[in-house]
């Protein structure tokens, strides 16, 4: 497979351990777990639609229907959190803020 939409090995060994279906988890274990994550980089960074994910990243109704189970039960809010809490415990992240007038009007 291209390497051009998949995580790299340094980002899959920073989330794998994260990610639902480990090893003494309830259901079952997910052994496709970096695949699902390339194919949703894949839709992310063409904008294509799921049903267009190329066969070899998965059946696109499975890995949609995987993509939408983890928004609803908060799993990328969870791997996000940890990825940030990492991030700005390393020194990676400057959290800014910025106003704009054309935004918020003081009065």
């Amino acid at each position: 497979m291209g390497r051009r939409h998949a995580i790299s090995d340094a980002d899959w060994d920073r989330v794998k351990d994260l990610l639902p279906g480990q090893p003494g988890q309830h259901g079952g274990v997910a052994d496709d777990n970096r695949r699902f994550l390339d194919a949703v980089l894949w839709i992310a960074r063409t904008g294509a639609p799921w049903r267009d994910l190329p066969d070899r990243l998965g059946d696109w109704n499975s890995q949609w229907r995987r993509f939408d189970r983890w928004a609803k039960d908060c799993t990328w809010d969870r791997v996000l959190t940890v990825l940030q809490g990492q991030a700005q415990a390393a020194g990676d992240v400057e959290w800014v803020v910025s106003v704009d007038s054309t935004v918020a009007r003081g009065h």
